[in-house]
């Protein structure tokens, strides 16, 4: 039976290592690409969680481990109270209904030799969510759920522009009625203006499904936008997990403190310094022994570089792993998107915030 209470979905230790073969012929395993090394969280029902991170930090290996498409190395995913990593083929296949993926590509993810009305019927035949009868008028359901039109059914892939391809991906998304979705970066790969629509639009499905998700993204407008919660990842590690508001005011890691420093200033001459990471990130084939994030940190003391810091929960309810994490003072440049001295950000949320998709027109 479904529990109905407590977090929708639980991940706890959760290990991805990619063995790394050496030798034309034995293939000998010479290491393992530590991808996600030890995630824990939780998801509320009807909550966005935002994932961000620099490109490599496992951002979407988490997001597919969570959905086990591909296989974990350790740790454990619940999903309103199953154990997914548990579970056969077929108990796999029937939960699989409540856990759906859009992903980065809005093209590259539809199959271009099916039109659309095929490429959203596919889903309702898999899991028999509707008699054969019903297909057609479910998916002129999805399309006018999204902002198409149900002639759009009849057309191919190749025929729609990068954001309607996107809404495609949203429809099929929706189409087997889940309860989580993890969008793998989903408006990263579309223009500003129709960004802003697919970030609407899922926030207004959020609020008529009951929808949760896991929101993978480097764009720190989009993430103030839509998330509750912000986990930061790096190298394969969660280092802070807060509050939207808690993390934009007052960042508590080192590495967040430079994510929300590196933002643009677009004043000409804009007074304040700014905090530089200094090298590149480490490889997770051979990470450093301590804290990871130790040689690219200012405040890294002797302790940083022998001990791994815990995970766990700060005074203020957020969770950190820094060993100096109440020590460390607060960043000049934290900021709040919507505050006076970002412009770039007001203007960014002030398009976010205009774009609103029409709703749909019923039939």
């Amino acid at each position: 039976m479904t529990e109905t209470t407590g977090p929708l979905l639980r991940v706890e230790g959760l290990v991805k290592h990619f063995p790394v073969k050496k030798g034309m012929i034995l293939q000998r395993t010479a290491g393992v690409v530590r991808a996600v090394d030890g995630v824990s969280f939780e998801l509320r029902r009807g909550e966005t969680l935002a994932l961000v991170g620099e490109s490599g930090c496992g951002k979407s290996t988490t997001g597919r481990l969570v959905l086990r498409l591909i296989e974990a190395t350790e740790g454990r995913v619940e999903l309103a109270g199953e154990d997914v990593r548990a579970l056969d083929t077929g108990a796999l296949r029937r939960l699989r209904r409540k856990m759906q993926i859009i992903f980065q590509d809005p093209f590259a993810s539809l199959n271009p030799r099916l039109t659309v009305g095929e490429i959203l019927a596919e889903p309702l035949r898999l899991h028999r969510i509707v008699e054969p009868a019903e297909l057609t008028e479910r998916v002129h359901e999805l399309l006018r759920v999204v902002g198409l039109a149900p002639y759009h059914a009849q057309r191919y892939p190749h025929e729609f522009s990068g954001g309607q391809r996107q809404r495609i991906g949203v429809a099929r998304a929706l189409s087997t009625q889940p309860d989580l979705i993890v969008c793998d970066e989903p408006v990263s790969a579309l223009d500003v203006s129709i960004q802003a629509q697919v970030v609407n639009l899922l926030q207004d499905l959020q609020a008529q499904f009951g929808l949760s998700y896991i929101f993978i993204a480097h764009d720190l407008a989009v993430v103030k936008h839509i998330s509750d919660r912000v986990a930061v990842m790096y190298l394969g590690r969660i280092v802070e997990l807060a509050c939207k508001d808690q993390l934009y005011a007052d960042p508590r890691h080192p590495y967040t403190q430079a994510l929300m420093a590196a933002i643009p200033r677009p004043e000409p001459g804009a007074a304040g310094t700014r905090q530089v990471l200094e090298g590149d990130v480490p490889s997770p084939l051979s990470p450093p022994s301590g804290c990871t994030f130790h040689p690219r940190c200012a405040f890294a003391k002797d302790r940083c570089r022998s001990e791994v810091p815990s995970y766990r929960r700060m005074a203020d309810g957020r969770f950190v792993a820094c060993h100096f994490a109440e020590d460390i003072p607060k960043a000049e440049a934290a900021v709040d998107p919507e505050g006076a001295d970002e412009p770039r950000y007001r203007r960014r949320l002030a398009v976010l915030q205009a774009a609103r998709p029409q709703e749909p027109q019923p039939a």
